[in-house]
């Protein structure tokens, strides 16, 4: 069993303590570090480099969002899951390639649900050296141009700006990596290319 390695990043003591107490129910599950101070939530991040960071949205200086984009850039991209007292910032959080978005308080089979979720999506995208540079090798230049800035977390927008391409031919080669690597969204690709280092 692997271990998934998490962080909790949240300014309310209360929901912090309650959501370690819940993930210390899980086996593979370990937590490596919290923090309620979303600027050091950063550095431990980037620091730890965790399987996972559960994620307020709501905290003092930061919302949750503007700490995933920091980590996204300092190339650091673990897996966000959002833990958050308020549902409106649902579509927000899909749109930040969030990987699950759970309201608090946080009820342990919703929970149990992302775990199982993100241990499923893991083990379809376990592949070997070998498998990945096939993946490599089985995509053009371009795909593999794109493949490094889907990786970076950059829109289709953005990098059709860096390549000088329109979104639409961008979105149209995002399709086919996805169709190569067998991901089945941006998230999952991102997801691979962490933990192969790629």
């Amino acid at each position: 069993m692997k271990t998934i390695n998490c962080i909790i990043i949240d300014d309310e003591r209360n929901s912090r303590d309650r959501l370690i107490i819940l993930l210390q129910k899980f086996e593979e599950v370990k937590i490596v570090g919290f923090e309620g101070d979303p600027e050091k939530g950063i550095d431990l991040v980037c620091e730890k480099e965790p399987d996972i960071v559960f994620i307020d949205v709501e905290m003092p200086r930061k919302t949750g969002f503007e700490v995933v984009k920091e980590v996204k850039k300092k190339g650091c991209h673990p897996t966000f899951i959002f833990v958050t007292g308020y549902n409106q910032y649902a579509i927000k959080a899909i749109k930040s390639d969030a990987f699950d978005y759970i309201l608090k308080p946080v009820d342990i089979d919703e929970l149990k649900s992302s775990i199982e979720r993100f241990k499923k999506c893991r083990k379809t995208i376990n592949y070997t050296e070998d498998d990945n540079q096939i993946l490599l090798d089985d995509l053009s230049d371009r795909e593999k141009e794109i493949f490094k800035l889907l990786v970076q977390c950059k829109t289709s927008k953005e990098i059709g700006e860096e390549l000088f391409i329109s979104k639409n031919t961008v979105d149209t080669h995002r399709r086919k990596i996805l169709e190569k690597t067998g991901a089945k969204n941006t998230q999952e690709l991102i997801l691979y290319a962490s933990e192969h280092k790629l």
